[in-house]
């Protein structure tokens, strides 16, 4: 049986299950190799602004380890928040066939990539886009300097259209790129919640014909709540109503402008275990961002059989919004796009409704299932 070393760091919600599904399939042997250390367990998430310990059990079905990560100041948030210098070494002594590594932009993870390239096949996952890319020389530079990178890697597997050519600017050729969709657990968001869902559409006042479109998130610039807000204003329909799930530097701000409007409601953050009550009593999910390189609560959303709003600079919104036959996209930070595009799902309840029973059949093939079979193939190729 083959062997595979994934270097990531620290366990995620939408990782784990993969994980957990690799290790139980048994084509190939895994080991996980934690990069930042046990106390990403319980890590500071600036975004949300308070310590966060999911709730769904990350850690279970499947063999890891934990790297020592020696950096001054640890974490995921700059290059050298992870350094490990015995992780070579470590991953080394399992004899692996191949190494997955998730994400670069770390003093660890590059070296893993410099030291194992021909010596065994370097596998990649990330999720960036060219959604954001802007002309000039610091472009030029980076481009050159991802291009150096990306020679490190065998084979990537790519989430969707937009990272795929992401991809493919950096050198990377149709041959080396693997399909391996971004998924979300849909069965757990697709469970029925549906009493839950109605005491919390009672909590909030709402009747059973009103409308609740949810933003569920960080309170951060680049989701762009802000302008949900604004948009939301303009539409003066008493049945509708917004709800914001989260936490974050916007907080405040996102209040004061809503104070005037008791359609708008605020819910501080929910942890994963009941995040599907709330996709559940919405009519309709939004996320507005002007940066995204995916958006996997737009997953989730689509998996709970909701119809979704998404800007265009949403990296899954090529692959996962249809226009009328799901939802719509809109143009990014445009205040009169996003309220045409709220004024027309938000006319009809049950045009929401069949938007959702679309959602849920087309999020159906990106699963989790379909990611651990595309990691398989590769390595049992290789």
């Amino acid at each position: 049986m083959k062997r595979l070393a994934i270097v990531t760091t620290h366990p995620i919600q939408y990782y784990a299950p993969i994980f957990k599904l690799l290790h139980q399939r048994g084509r190939i042997a895994i080991k996980v190799f934690y990069t930042w250390g046990e106390a990403a367990l319980q890590k500071y998430d600036p975004g949300f602004k308070k310590h966060i310990q999911w709730d769904v059990p990350l850690l279970d079905g499947y063999p890891y380890g934990w790297a020592l990560n020696t950096a001054a100041d640890p974490g995921s948030h700059h290059f050298k928040g992870i350094t490990t210098p015995g992780l070579n070494d470590q991953i080394k002594g399992w004899a692996p066939d191949a190494v997955l590594v998730f994400g670069w932009a770390y003093r660890g993870h590059l070296s893993v990539m410099r030291y194992f390239k021909g010596k065994v096949p370097v596998f990649f996952r990330g999720d960036s886009t060219m959604l954001d890319t802007r002309a000039g020389i610091k472009s030029s530079i980076k481009k050159v300097f991802l291009k150096q990178i990306y020679r490190k890697v065998d084979y990537a597997f790519y989430v969707g259209a937009n990272n795929k050519a992401y991809f493919k600017a950096f050198g990377l050729s149709d041959e080396q790129l693997i399909f391996a969709p971004h998924a979300v657990d849909n069965d757990r968001f697709n469970a029925d919640h549906n009493q839950q869902a109605l005491a919390l559409r009672n909590s909030l006042n709402l009747l059973p014909d009103d409308i609740l479109v949810l933003f569920a998130g960080k309170f951060e610039p680049t989701k762009n709540p802000s302008i949900l807000v604004g948009s939301f204003k303009n539409i003066k329909a008493p049945n509708l109503h917004l709800l914001f799930v989260g936490n974050g530097i916007l907080e405040n701000e996102l209040k004061s402008k809503a104070t005037d409007d008791d359609r708008i409601h605020f819910l501080d953050f929910q942890n994963q275990s009941v995040m599907p009550v709330f996709y559940q009593a919405a009519d309709l999910f939004c996320l507005p961002s002007i940066g995204e390189t995916w958006g996997l609560s737009v997953n989730e959303a689509m998996a709970a059989g909701k119809a979704v709003l998404v800007s265009d600079k949403v990296g899954c919104a090529v692959d996962l919004v249809k226009n009328n036959m799901n939802g719509e996209i809109f143009k990014s930070q445009s205040v009169d796009d996003l309220t045409d595009a709220l004024l027309r799902l938000t006319s009809d309840k049950d045009s929401l409704a069949q938007m959702g029973e679309q959602s849920k059949k087309i999020i159906q093939p990106w699963n989790f299932t379909a990611v651990a079979e595309a990691i398989e193939e590769i390595l049992i190729q290789s």
